[in-house]
């Protein structure tokens, strides 16, 4: 068999999560793999260096649908390059009440654990953005329940912004930035009769840009 190219490996596992009707997220995690190991910012198309999934994780794969390799490596060559239509950008997807979980993000507030599921998202450019899916009506009139909010880690949040916050005591908030100082962090209330916070900068672990919301 001729060696396989980068492209062909990865059409050939989204084609695979086709054939059992789940998105590449859903079956990573069925695999017992990272459900974010197939994203596609983690794939170094376009400009990026490509990126390879490693031979444990297809083995795990295949072993989870019970392909054998020689079949995975037929649908490599039903779907040569050429062929192959582009990739839908997607991004990880939690609800906002499994996210204040415990090991759902790291330490700089990117994805990461077994909880995430994707979505795709056609047009997105950010790598490390994910989207969180609002339940209840806690923050509105701004955000309601089966909102998804689209979040960036890695963009500097200004003034003005409505960001994620996450506290060096594990809670979760949606506010909007009012001030950033060398001590403390302003946080004004998105909803109705909510309360402002204001937060020394020890007891923040992080913040992230909301970057677009579908409502």
């Amino acid at each position: 068999m001729p060696s396989l190219s980068h492209t062909e490996i990865w059409t050939a596992i989204d084609a695979l999560a086709k054939r059992f009707d789940m998105s590449p997220s859903a079956m990573a995690k069925m695999a017992g793999l990272d459900p974010t190991s197939f994203n596609r910012s983690k794939r170094g198309d376009g400009d990026a260096r490509p990126r390879w999934p490693s031979t444990e994780s297809l083995a795990k794969v295949l072993e989870a649908t019970g392909v054998g390799f020689s079949e995975f490596a037929a649908l490599t060559e039903r779907v040569r390059p050429s062929a192959a239509p582009p990739l839908s950008p997607t991004v990880p997807l939690i609800g906002f009440a499994q996210a204040r979980g415990e090991g759902v993000f790291d330490e700089a507030g990117a994805p990461c654990g077994q909880d995430w599921d994707e979505i795709d998202f056609p047009g997105l450019g950010e790598d490390g953005v994910y989207a969180l899916e609002i339940t209840g009506d806690a923050l509105a009139p701004v955000f309601r329940d089966g909102d998804r909010i689209l979040v960036s880690p890695s963009v500097e949040p200004r003034r003005g912004d409505r960001v994620v916050v996450k506290t060096t005591e594990g809670e979760l908030l949606v506010k909007e930035l009012a001030r950033i100082t060398a001590r403390s962090v302003e946080l004004a209330s998105l909803a109705r009769d909510g309360r402002d916070r204001t937060l020394d900068l020890a007891e923040v672990a992080w913040i992230a840009r909301i970057l677009w919301a579908s409502q």
